[in-house]
């Protein structure tokens, strides 16, 4: 499925795929997101699959918010890849939500 995102009230909804395919759509959507909006949140609940580069995309944005001192919220279940990037202290359960710290930057 291609990467589609919605947006309602600095909740920006990511269904489909990210990855390096798709990525330029999701980096032109988010670009300078920060320069616009003090907070958003991120809803990666139906993202089927994200590969490294749509981790990093993340991670990225992640980082901007921290350098901008604005805050970013990932939430949604499954994506065990953006967790092993996070390096979760506890293992991933199918029914964890994904919450990122706001204090720490990601190597991307």
């Amino acid at each position: 499925m291609d990467l589609q995102i919605t947006n309602y009230n600095n909740r920006f909804q990511i269904k489909g795929t990210l990855n390096k395919m798709n990525l330029k759509t999701f980096n032109s959507h988010f670009a300078n997101i920060f320069d616009k909006l003090d907070e958003i949140l991120l809803d990666i609940e139906r993202v089927e699959s994200i590969d490294r580069a749509g981790v990093m995309a993340l991670a990225r944005l992640h980082n901007e918010s921290i350098t901008k001192s604005k805050r970013l919220s990932i939430i949604g279940f499954g994506c065990k890849e953006l967790y092993e990037h996070f390096k979760s202290e506890e293992p991933v359960q199918e029914t964890e939500e994904i919450v990122v710290a706001t204090n720490t930057i990601v190597a991307a």
